[in-house]
């Protein structure tokens, strides 16, 4: 018995030498991640970012910092990420978390059908009506907003629309663009 048991710790102990030899930097994938906080220092402003970035995470950084700085901070981009989803240039704010949707679902690896977005910028309430979560009343509260406001800079700025709490937020998120 305890020949056996000597025997297949020696088995696995070659069998994870072997794995990391064949590939000594295997990665989780960017999609199952756990959010990474990283803090460059003390003082500074916090900007947490997700979703289709290489490293997740909370950031410190600068005060007026873009989306783009943000995402290069993250590691950049990754494939998958949509750039309808988000304007480089935009101005983000102190405390405030940020997505970058993917074209694809990420849930399903062999798609090669882009998701079906709605132009929050651009559509009217009977198309952003499409996506799911997107009720009557939220899509005409989204035109509405955008009307008085003007445009939709970040895909979070949807949260200030009156309806619209983190569940739907959440909900809606993957299928929501800002520009064409």
């Amino acid at each position: 018995m305890i020949k056996i048991l000597i025997g297949v710790i020696v088995a696995a102990f070659v069998v994870i030498v072997g794995f990391m030899i064949i590939d000594p930097d295997l990665e989780q994938p960017n999609n199952l991640q756990n959010s990474l906080s990283i803090m460059t220092s003390g003082n500074g402003y916090k900007y947490t970012i997700e979703g289709e970035v290489n490293i997740a995470g909370t950031y410190v950084l600068s005060e007026e910092i873009t989306m783009a700085d943000l995402i290069e901070a993250a590691g950049g981009a990754t494939a998958n990420a949509d750039d309808l989803a988000y304007f480089p240039a935009a101005v983000l704010k102190n405390n405030s978390s940020y997505y970058i949707s993917g074209k694809f679902d990420a849930n399903d690896i062999c798609s090669t059908t882009p998701i079906v977005k709605v132009n929050i910028n651009e559509d009217n309430a009977e198309t952003l009506m499409s996506v799911s979560g997107i009720t009557t009343s939220i899509a005409t509260s989204l035109v509405s907003y955008r009307t008085g406001n003007g445009l939709y800079n970040t895909l979070e700025d949807v949260m200030n629309v009156y309806g619209i709490g983190n569940a739907t937020y959440n909900k809606i998120r993957s299928y929501i663009i800002l520009h064409s």
